[in-house]
């Protein structure tokens, strides 16, 4: 593809479309004007988007010197300004230079797939409407005047050399997803009534890391729910109990599953998790739902507003969440949210993984748009909603390979058959023998890893396993053969 030579070259392209790659491909660094290196020029980094106005003043002064000097100047935006483009074509045709708009055509899943692998990704939200912008930008270029260079995703990238740099970076990066939260993660929800509780949360922990499991979460709960025990049973807070175990682990993952946005303001829950994080050098995901227990909320004073609400609710605290967790202290003005500042500190340590739990078909759209994840029983039901989560969030223009599918599991682990039997027998309640043995699939955690493995294979990227009469650290080392069930 031949372009005129000098000229003033306007490059048109959301984040991930390959602007940069293009340009630093066919053109010299000094002819090249970015708006994102500037940024590093007059701010501390490309990303430092308080930089931006002063960024695009210097912007401005490199283009128009240039172009008044009849030199090739390729500009490095998103081009979707207009009043800054027809500025520039002005200047353009007054220095007797071509004006070529070069329109990148790179599909929307492909760019986003691009900005999910970056360090620094830009939101999904602003990479949403820059997408909507370029597609309408597209339109009005020919009738302003410019010449249009539309080019394909191959052309954007052929025969660039690879840096070895490059090359360094690519083979030692981290995956798009949170590789540490993938396998088998221990979900406690039963806790001692008698002597020392961070004692045997510590013991638990330190099993569990040397079983290899992957993390730790904790249900988040005012009252012990009827699922489990006693409504008078010990149910700790869970984000101060995290903070505890902190303290006492090393590489486990450590979250919630799942933090009603009902109880606590999403600006709080940000703060507690990015605190979390920083503590425990990004090791931390946040399990977020609607809530559903009405009894707890009214015990505590709280509001429990409709399903509709809640839901609504939900989307606005994932918002709130990624804008207080985003660089800068800059305003924020989103599609459900508005917050004069973002001034929050400690910032999490990379990426914080929301994890969305519920499976009403809202639920899962929200996780599939909003979330990095979605989380349902492990039965059949929950797995055929699995399928429609990873449906909707190719529906989204999304990576399954970029999410996480999880499941809720509650085995019952014996030593042996008989020790398996012995302790169905022990919990089962009112409930038929046999009917409860089939429920927690009663079996030896080897059985376990097989049916967790064959949970893999449908599209489980993890398990959150709470398992059945779960008393100390000796039942944490017995699940050891099942945290390789993931591979």
């Amino acid at each position: 593809m031949l372009l005129p030579d000098p000229a003033l070259v306007v490059l048109v392209g959301a984040s991930g479309s390959g602007k940069s790659t293009w340009a630093s491909s066919r053109y010299r660094t000094a002819e090249v004007v970015s708006s994102d290196l500037l940024r590093g020029v007059v701010g501390s980094g490309e990303h430092d988007l308080d930089a931006t106005v002063d960024a695009f003043a210097l912007l401005e002064q490199v283009v128009s010197a240039r172009v008044g000097r009849g030199l090739t100047t390729v500009v490095d935006t998103l081009g979707t300004d207009v009043v800054r483009r027809r500025r520039w074509l002005s200047a353009a045709r007054a220095a007797g230079l071509p004006a070529v708009a070069v329109v990148l055509d790179t599909p929307a899943a492909v760019c986003r797939s691009r900005n999910a692998a970056r360090e620094r990704p830009v939101p999904a939200r602003v990479l949403t409407s820059q997408l909507a912008s370029v597609a309408a930008t597209a339109d009005l270029l020919e009738a302003e005047g410019w010449q249009v260079v539309r080019v394909t995703p191959d052309e954007s990238t052929k025969d660039r050399p690879e840096s070895d740099d490059t090359a360094r970076r690519r083979e030692t990066a981290a995956p798009p997803v949170h590789a540490g939260l993938r396998g088998v993660v221990l979900q406690l929800s039963r806790f001692p009534a008698d002597g020392d509780l961070l004692a045997w949360l510590r013991d638990m922990a330190a099993a569990a890391e040397e079983a290899g499991l992957a993390g730790i979460a904790l249900m988040d709960h005012l009252i012990q729910i009827p699922q489990v025990g006693r409504a008078w049973d010990p149910i700790p807070e869970p984000w101060v109990t995290l903070g505890a175990l902190a303290a006492s682990t090393t590489r486990l993952q450590l979250g919630t599953l799942v933090t009603p946005v009902t109880f606590r303001a999403p600006g709080i829950t940000a703060k507690a998790a990015a605190t979390l994080s920083a503590l425990t050098g990004g090791r931390v995901f946040v399990g977020v739902g609607a809530g559903w227990w009405e009894r707890e909320h009214a015990a505590y004073g709280l509001g429990f507003p409709s399903a509709t609400a809640r839901l609504d609710a939900l989307e606005r605290a994932i918002e709130t969440m990624r804008a207080l967790w985003a660089s800068g202290t800059k305003p924020y003005a989103g599609q459900r949210v508005s917050l004069p500042e973002t001034t929050s500190y400690p910032r999490p340590v990379g990426d914080l993984p929301l994890i969305v739990g519920g499976g009403s078909d809202r639920t899962l759209r929200i996780a599939a748009r909003l979330g990095d994840g979605c989380n349902v029983p492990s039965d059949e039901a929950g797995l055929a909603k699995v399928d429609r989560y990873l449906a909707m969030v190719r529906e989204a223009g999304r990576d399954p390979s970029t999410v996480h599918a999880t499941v809720l599991d509650l085995p019952l682990v014996g030593r042996d058959r008989d020790d398996a039997w012995s302790r169905v027998e022990r919990h089962r309640g009112r409930a038929p023998a046999a009917t409860f043995a089939a429920r927690h699939h009663a079996g030896t955690a080897t059985e376990h890893a097989a049916r967790l493995a064959g949970l893999a294979e449908r599209g489980v990227t993890t398990a959150f396993i709470a398992p059945v009469g779960l008393d100390g650290p000796d039942d944490v080392l017995a699940l050891a053969p099942l945290a390789t069930a993931f591979g």
